[in-house]
């Protein structure tokens, strides 16, 4: 009798876990999209709620295909998307506090990019438009273009398309060559993904747990951010460089720009 009721139970249970809709590609794309389009809104937990800015932890490791070797760091990083206009790509100011393996710091303000290497005494000073011009899939601008990924790669399942913790995962490509991208892998959170196919909220969650970026040379870079906090109103001075004193100022020249 029991194992009759148990049967039954089960039963009943089966419609409730059949109506659970799968997650599609799309859905996830737009997870990942929405928080960071030209159109957002700062009402939170509405379907077009955006991420302003963002501080986070981050662990970095790098693998250097020519001399097989794996570099790691990790470090603090701060981003600020500034719209000036809906029609325009938001501005994206950030700074990249490295405290391993050795100190550095990669800041922009949008408009000027400044890498500062304390031990060096100097600091490399680039103009951001130049850099965009000539490495538009470089990784240091890649991050303002997220509201438009899928104007600019190909985005398709991971394999697989799930990690461990049950975070998805995409696999992107660029649309046209890349000298700096072959391809570009994603995880996606699973709440942000929740909340948007659940609740129709976005902009509460960061979407990206981490990025793996391979270039054309066999070279494999993956950064992975933790504590992550949204729309903290971080100040536009905070991703202005100050220069120390007695610090060199570098300007590159064209064939030089980069970081």
């Amino acid at each position: 009798m029991w194992s009759r009721i148990l049967v039954l139970l089960l039963f009943c249970l089966l419609p409730s876990l059949a109506c659970a809709a799968p997650i599609g590609l799309n859905d996830v794309i737009k997870t990942l999209e929405t928080p960071f389009k030209s159109t957002t809104t700062k009402d939170r937990g509405t379907a077009t709620s955006g991420i302003y800015d963002f501080q986070a932890d981050f662990f970095q490791e790098s693998q250097i295909a020519s001399i097989d070797r794996v570099q790691r760091g990790r470090g603090e990083v701060s981003f600020k998307f500034q719209r000036v206009r809906l029609t325009d790509v938001p501005l994206a100011m950030f700074r990249w506090e490295y405290r391993e393996p050795t100190l550095q710091e990669i800041v922009s303000d949008g408009r000027t990019l400044w890498v500062y290497q304390p031990d060096s005494r100097q600091v490399i000073e680039s103009d951001i438009s130049q850099i965009s011009r000539q490495q538009s899939d470089n990784p240091v601008t890649f991050l303002s273009g997220l509201g438009n990924l899928s104007r600019d790669f190909n985005i398709r399942w991971g394999s697989p398309n799930v990690d461990r913790e049950g975070n998805y995962v995409l696999e992107l490509q660029p649309r046209r060559i890349s000298q700096m991208i072959n391809s570009l892998q994603i995880v996606v959170d699973r709440d942000a993904v929740r909340d948007y196919t659940e609740s129709n909220r976005t902009g509460e969650v960061f979407p990206i747990l981490s990025t793996s970026v391979n270039d054309p040379n066999g070279n494999r870079t993956t950064i992975e951010f933790h504590g992550i906090r949204v729309n903290r109103n971080i100040s536009e001075r905070f991703f202005h460089f100050n220069r120390p004193a007695g610090v060199e100022v570098v300007r590159p020249t064209q064939e030089q720009f980069g970081y």
